[in-house]
């Protein structure tokens, strides 16, 4: 049993089938992609994951309990984030007022932000998002608005974001989408150091195969809502039936 496991899922949306019969087992403490050609479902299949979306059929279950049809606070307090494809940061805040909001939040499980508005909890609070700062190595941008920061800088403070509530699923949509080739570089190596110094479980849909294979333990293809092949990186990229899934060669 996985962290993460995904039973016969399907959706649709009027007359056309998102997802047909999906499984998936995510196992703790791995990184797993799920990736496949345009239309494949991945985006809809995320959306079921956090519970934004309801299948029609099936279930989502994380450590043993429903994600289906909780509020994105629940599923934040059941331990995931989720990495949007564009980064959702707050433009007119600095990078540290930022990185505070979440801690915040944590704090009160109600997530109500006025419950640790004292000195001391301000102090502690300050003295987390500065730690989370320099594991991002981001500390020397603290005072900096946020809105001027480069794609790369954003993607990085988002997931510093998410990491501050210590969560033990992180899902990323499209991490990379849109930078530059250095900045998906120092992602690919921001996720590396993560994967490898904490007890986390990634699970992770990306275009870019050099992001893919980089990362990845297990890989997941979906191809018309339906999953495809599911097997280590090394399998997947000789595999026939996913070359014919994106590229249209016979198999």
């Amino acid at each position: 049993m996985g962290i993460l496991e995904v039973k016969g899922v399907n959706k649709r949306f009027g007359g056309l089938q998102a997802l047909g019969d999906v499984n998936l087992s995510v196992k703790e403490n791995s990184v797993h992609a799920i990736i496949g050609p345009n239309g494949a479902g991945k985006s809809t299949l995320l959306n079921c994951l956090v519970g934004k979306l309801i299948p029609d059929t099936g279930s989502v279950m994380f450590d043993g309990q429903s994600v289906l049809g909780r509020a994105p606070f629940e599923i934040n307090q059941m331990g995931i984030s989720r990495v949007f494809q564009t980064p959702e940061i707050f433009g007119e805040l600095t990078v540290m007022e930022n990185m505070m909001i979440p801690i915040f939040a944590k704090r009160d499980g109600a997530f109500r932000m006025h419950a640790y508005e004292t000195v001391q909890n301000e102090k502690q609070i300050v003295e987390a998002a500065e730690e989370m700062l320099e594991e991002m190595n981001m500390a020397d941008k603290r005072d900096m608005n946020s809105a001027s920061l480069s794609r790369g800088d954003k993607r990085r403070l988002e997931i510093g974001m998410c990491l501050s509530q210590q969560p033990r699923l992180l899902l990323l949509d499209e991490p990379t989408a849109g930078m530059a080739r250095a900045d998906t570089n120092n992602t690919i190596d921001l996720l590396k150091q993560i994967r490898d110094e904490r007890d986390i479980t990634i699970a992770i849909i990306e275009h870019d195969m050099h992001v893919v294979f980089s990362l990845a333990d297990r890989i997941t293809v979906l191809a018309q809502g339906t999953p495809l092949v599911e097997d280590s990186p090394e399998n997947i990229r000789g595999n026939p039936k996913v070359r014919e899934a994106y590229l249209g060669e016979s198999a």
